[in-house]
């Protein structure tokens, strides 16, 4: 059976964007197979953990609808799917590997490896553990039954380690470039590398989707799968996500927490729909499709190796599309879903249609329609000067019976004439006065809905 996973680590307030590209191709290949999703937390990292980051990460992946077979959340029979309670296995492991002559015990402290690392650099020579441990260890076992902290080092092999990678093909690397990993930490923590293994083999993941960052790892878990003697898991690493001027993906230029796109009001199935042409396209060229259909006609073998650009303006235009794709009634109900339940609600069904085509995400609505809500404080024009034609206004709009945007626009363009302006300068001055801004939905088709007695007490207040 195909069995994926995402290994998300809770070291940052919410899961990065990139982490959600990679668990829905992740998802995508299993539920293409049959097969199974797990999701598992690395937490080993203690120090950097983020109080409640791990529960708002399995929050967002389920609001997505990124639905694990096995996680933290719903069990499954390779409980824990937590690092942190899994500590045992680990040491279990990293002590076998000990025994084999795979591995071995190093009690060199902080300083001697402060000062061997800086000889080495000095020499111009790439920083590695010199296996002083190596060559004493019945004198470490000694130090470390006295009491000594130690940690185990992995025993690197000199040998060629070479695979394919379902994404960049043939990979070759040399041994002698890596250096001894620490494997068990002295403080019973795992690091990365032993814990990746660990936890792959004994969840029966068949196929590893990562981003390239772990690349250069690789070759460690692989020398690691041959010292136990497991059956490899199938290797793919996909590009990181650039912004539109290729540089990394950072807070400083866009938000990369999932979370806070959904918060602005973007669509999980948008969101999705996105993500999933980061790095992959649609056989027939479609830029709009649902999650059944990506998994349908996603394969492994279609993700390219170029960067992807992850284009909030592109997002934002996804998303608009998928705003237009639904009914009034329904977008009504979502549309109050974000902004609460406290908004008049035959009101807001009534301005759907004077902004579906502007909205791009759910947080356009209130800057759009506040005025709707809400008589304006300030103006983005001066009206005190346009106070004669405001007053005409006034009387004009009193004069109004049957409160339509067609009335009022007849009425209204009677009245541009009658003060001799042009309509372009006419209803901009209207505009302003009713809604507070040079730019907003339809004019004639929101005083409608505004009422004439709310229009008529906006113009009385302009004049003031």
């Amino acid at each position: 059976m195909v069995r994926t996973r995402i290994a998300p680590s809770p070291t940052g307030k919410d899961v990065h964007i990139g982490s959600v590209a990679t668990a829905l191709m992740n998802y995508a290949w299993a539920k293409k197979n049959e097969g199974q999703f797990i999701i598992r937390i690395e937490d080993t990292d203690q120090s950097r953990l983020v109080p409640g980051g791990e529960a708002k990460m399995l929050k967002t992946f389920q609001e997505l609808g990124i639905i694990a077979d096995e996680s933290p959340i719903v069990g499954g029979p390779h409980a824990p799917y937590r690092q942190s309670e899994r500590l045992n296995l680990y040491k279990k492991y990293a002590l076998e590997l000990v025994e084999k002559g795979k591995a071995y015990y190093c009690t060199c402290t902080a300083e001697r490896l402060t000062e061997m690392r800086a000889k080495q650099q000095a020499e111009k020579k790439v920083p590695k553990y010199d296996r002083y441990c190596v060559k004493r260890q019945e004198e470490v076992k000694n130090e470390i039954a006295g009491g000594k902290k130690y940690v185990i080092r992995l025993l690197i092999p000199e040998r060629e380690i070479v695979f394919t990678d379902l994404i960049r093909g043939e990979v070759h690397f040399q041994s002698s470039s890596l250096d001894d990993q620490v494997l068990l930490k002295s403080d019973g923590f795992p690091t990365y590398h032993l814990g990746v293994v660990v936890d792959d083999y004994l969840m029966k993941i068949t196929h590893v989707l990562r981003g390239e960052e772990w690349l250069p790892s690789t070759p460690k878990h692989i020398i690691l799968y041959d010292a136990f003697g497991w059956e490899k898991p199938s290797f793919g690493h996909v590009s990181l996500l650039r912004n539109p001027d290729k540089s990394k993906l950072s807070k400083r230029k866009n938000p990369v927490w999932a979370s806070e796109y959904l918060e602005k009001g973007i669509f999980p199935e948008a969101l999705l729909n996105y993500l999933a042409l980061m790095g992959w396209s649609h056989p027939e060229g479609k830029e709009l499709f649902s999650l059944e259909e990506y998994i349908r006609v996603f394969d492994i073998k279609d993700i390219q190796t170029t960067a992807p650009v992850f284009d909030t303006t592109k997002l934002e235009w996804m998303n608009g599309e998928y705003i237009r794709e639904l009914k009034v009634e329904s977008l009504k109900s979502k549309v109050i879903e974000y902004i609460g339940d406290s908004y008049d609600q035959k009101i807001v069904e009534k301005t759907i249609p004077l902004v579906r085509e502007r909205l791009k995400k759910l947080s356009d609505y209130k800057p759009l329609c506040d005025f709707m809500f809400n008589a304006p404080k300030t103006y983005e024009m001066d009206i005190q000067k346009n106070k004669e034609a405001l007053i005409k206004i006034h009387e004009k709009l009193q004069l109004v019976e049957h409160f339509t945007a067609e009335q009022i626009g007849l009425s209204m363009g009677d009245c541009a004439k009658v003060l001799g302006m042009k309509n372009s300068e006419f209803f901009q001055l209207l505009r302003v006065v009713v809604t507070g801004k040079k730019i907003s939905p339809p004019l004639n088709e929101s005083m409608e809905i505004l009422g004439k007695d709310e229009c008529l007490k906006r113009v009385e207040v302009g004049q003031s």
